[in-house]
C-alpha cells in the first residue's frame, strides 16, 4: 500500500508546464510541520516536493499562491537521474491524487516564509 496524506503550506508559487500532448504538470513544495519541537522548543518542518497532473495541476496553479494551506492525498514515487557532473541523483516526490484547498488566496497574503 502506497498512500500519503499531508497538510502544509506552499513555499513558493506552483510551477505549471504543459507537455507536448497538452497535459498539464505542476510541481510545488509544501512546508509540513513536524508533530514535535526541537531542543530549543521550536517547531521544525519538512519541505516535501509534489507533482500533480491534468486538471488537478491546473487547479493547484490557479487557486493557490505562496503560503496557501492545502491538504494532499497521494502516493510516494522515487526515481533517479544522472546530473551534468555525472553523479546519480535520487528523487522522492508525492504524486497528487487529490488536493483540498484549506484557505482562500486572500488568507495567504499575510503569510510569509523567512
Amino acid at each position: 500500500m502506497n498512500h500519503s496524506i499531508l497538510t502544509g503550506r506552499l513555499t513558493k508559487e506552483a510551477e505549471i508546464s504543459y507537455l507536448q500532448d497538452g497535459k498539464a504538470k505542476v510541481v510545488f513544495t509544501l512546508a509540513v510541520n513536524r508533530p514535535f519541537t526541537n531542543a530549543q522548543g521550536e517547531r521544525e518542518a519538512d519541505f516535501i516536493r509534489f507533482v500533480a497532473w491534468g486538471k488537478t495541476a491546473e487547479n493547484v496553479a490557479n487557486y493557490t499562491t505562496k503560503g496557501s494551506k492545502v491538504g494532499i492525498q497521494g502516493r510516494i514515487q522515487t526515481g533517479s537521474y544522472e546530473n551534468q557532473q555525472g553523479h546519480k541523483v535520487y528523487t522522492t516526490d508525492i504524486v497528487v491524487n487529490e488536493v483540498e484547498f484549506l484557505d482562500s488566496k486572500q488568507a495567504t497574503q499575510n503569510v510569509t516564509f523567512l
